[in-house]
């Protein structure tokens, strides 16, 4: 099984503390958060993984090297300028007809493997990984109509929301509909194969997620960690 690793943004969100260290090397317990997912995709039974890369790329090829250390294999795809999320993929060589693609600053206890064969088993174009959220409004919302007479008020509504968690397997037929040239995020991808009317599975992950993009969910991670690590 293969995987390729998103680690090529400058982590602007997760500032100050990225000013130093791209953000899936920021440590996260006893060593960097993109090291647990390396450590995870080992475990989960996948032989190569390939990172691509950009933005102080020589940090990423320094720590991980040929990937000898945990037993298994990775290898890089150095981006020349930004591209975004989704180019990258059309050129990395030599891609399984069935891949994992997912951001490196993930802390989750998700299994990887039964992801990948679920997907197989869907026979979906692409699988996306997701979990609920709750996201808190800290107003008072109001409903007007045409006339802007109200309609309904609610006092600091909770609104729960299906988000993509970053995980996501991609069957390699949907490579051909990434352009070569040009940005091209995984949301133009995902846009592109539904007008095309290409299967996308959602699965919903119940467990723990946390996408580390900003100081007060790193902190909350760093917390986290100790309590989940056995699991991962």
């Amino acid at each position: 099984m293969q995987a390729i690793i998103l680690a090529g943004g400058k982590g602007t969100r997760l500032k100050p503390y990225t000013t130093v260290l791209p953000k899936p090397l920021m440590p996260i317990g006893d060593c960097p958060i993109l090291e647990v997912v390396v450590r995870q995709l080992k475990k989960s039974g996948f032989k190569k993984i390939t990172m691509a890369i950009g933005h102080q790329h020589d940090l990423f090829m320094a720590f991980f090297g040929s990937g000898e250390k945990w037993g298994i294999k990775i290898d890089y795809y150095i981006e020349k300028e930004p591209l975004g999320t989704a180019a990258p993929i059309c050129f990395i060589e030599n891609l399984e007809d069935t891949f994992l693609m997912m951001n490196g600053d993930i802390l989750t206890d998700i299994d990887y493997k039964k992801l990948f064969f679920l997907h197989k088993k869907k026979k979906a174009g692409l699988t996306i990984a997701t979990h609920k959220r709750t996201q808190n409004i800290n107003y008072g919302t109001l409903e007007y109509n045409n006339d802007l007479l109200l309609t309904n008020f609610a006092e600091k509504p909770s609104y729960d929301f299906n988000v993509s968690m970053g995980i996501y397997i991609l069957s390699r037929s949907v490579v051909s509909y990434i352009p070569k040239h040009g940005r091209f995020d995984f949301p133009d991808l995902v846009q592109k194969l539904l007008l095309e009317k290409k299967k996308i599975y959602c699965h919903p992950y119940e467990g723990y997620w946390m996408d580390i993009g900003r100081p007060d969910d790193y902190e909350q991670a760093i917390e986290d960690y100790d309590k989940i690590k056995d699991s991962l």
